[in-house]
């Protein structure tokens, strides 16, 4: 054989076009993608709160407002209000001035503080973008309010040495801004990125798995009906749910050390991730077979940057975001980060999920039910009978002959 040849053999021809495709695919998803980091940090909304009365209060507020390089800055809301939109990662910072602000300031009294408060069980852009936005913020306050509380006290000059020292403290911590943060996350990526990396294990085991399960029930039609042999499909997907998820929780407890408290929880959830995931990415191949893996992998690398782990889906370009709407993924990803470190349930991402998940298995029973070809149904006995009249026909033949 020549290399030529070799060349037109099917599986060079697909390993050619699969390296190509997946080269395309990747970066032509993920690059574009990533221009949204620092591009579209200005989407992140977030709110002022003034409750102070006085003038440095609302001095403070507009300053933000037209300073801070965000689109959407909420300033009609309460504080209560706005720390539960925090928690649902409906706002990405809140700022809030207390009632005496200014008249601490006027007396040089920097217990009461601005408080700007981060949830960090979010995008892990918008919460470290926060907090460098939060260092700078209070870098610039404290620089403006030292300079007017040294021209207030410069106009006293004589005055003993003491008070002139105790003076001097007053302009250097004249203002000192407090940065709070919300649902803390354990140290180390290994936490930060814990949601997603459960979330991959069973949404890519489950692809492959969909790939050969699909290939099972083709290879066994005529063997039982289309119902049994879905079924079939479906029982076995369950079983390996069950089992990859037992492994999974085992690795994340050895290295994570989650809540002993959180562990049927959070197997549960696995499981759910790759049944619907399973259906998910089934879909394509129970249409088009093979080829639907083709398919599998762009959505697959859409869905990395749409799960709203590293960006949130303010940040999004629209096909992103579209994709996080219908995308396991995401409802996967929130509700691990709401479950693990959030203060908010996680129920309404998992009700998310389970519906990706039913309307999905619902396409597939269609699928089967319209597009597959009825194939008629040989039990072993018939099997067998058959065989042998084949066998008694032919020795018959042979005989005559």
């Amino acid at each position: 054989m020549k290399f030529t040849q070799f060349l037109k053999t099917k599986g060079a021809m697909g390993s050619i076009f699969m390296g190509i495709f997946y080269a395309v695919a990747m970066l032509g998803i993920f690059l574009p993608g990533y221009t949204a980091i620092p591009g579209n940090i200005d989407r992140l909304p977030i709110a002022i709160v003034n409750d102070d009365k006085g003038e440095y209060g609302a001095m403070i507020a507009e300053q933000l407002k037209g300073n801070l390089p965000f689109q959407e800055i909420n300033m009609d809301v309460t504080n209560s209000e706005a720390l539960k939109k925090l928690e649902k990662n409906d706002l990405a910072l809140v700022v809030h001035i207390p009632k005496t602000f200014s008249t601490d300031m006027q007396n040089g009294d920097v217990s009461s503080s601005i408080d700007f408060t981060v949830n960090e069980a979010s995008a892990t852009v918008g919460s470290s973008t926060m907090t460098s936005v939060v260092t700078e913020i209070n870098n610039q306050l404290s620089t403006q309010f030292s300079q007017q509380t040294a021209q207030g006290i410069l106009m006293n000059f004589n005055v003993p040495e003491d008070q002139a020292a105790e003076m001097a403290k007053i302009i250097e911590s004249s203002y000192v801004g407090n940065l709070v943060t919300i649902n803390d996350i354990p140290d180390g990526m290994h936490n930060n990125m814990l949601p997603m990396f459960l979330t991959m294990a069973g949404y890519v085991g489950a692809m492959i798995a969909a790939l050969q399960l699909v290939a099972s029930f083709k290879e066994s039609r005529g063997k039982a009906s289309k119902k049994r042999l879905f079924l079939y499909v479906q029982i076995t997907a369950l079983l390996i749910a069950v089992l990859s998820s037992l492994a999974a929780m085992g690795i994340v407890y050895l290295v994570n050390q989650p809540s002993g408290d959180l562990f049927l929880s959070m197997l549960g959830q696995q499981v759910l991730v790759y049944m619907v995931a399973f259906n998910f990415t089934a879909m394509f191949v129970f249409l088009i077979g093979e080829g639907g893996m083709i398919l599998n992998i762009p959505v697959l690398l859409m869905q990395t940057l749409a799960n709203g782990a590293t960006i949130s889906r303010d940040m999004m370009y629209p096909p992103y975001e579209w994709m996080s709407y219908s995308s396991p993924m995401y409802y996967s990803v929130q509700a691990y980060m709401a479950n693990l470190y959030g203060s908010i349930s996680a129920s309404p991402f998992m009700w998310g999920l389970a519906a990706v998940g039913l309307g999905a298995m619902l396409i597939n029973m269609l699928v089967v039910a319209f597009v597959h070809k009825p194939v008629p149904v040989v039990n072993e006995e018939m099997k067998n009978e058959i065989t042998n009249e084949a066998k008694n026909v032919k020795n018959t033949a042979e005989v005559i002959a």
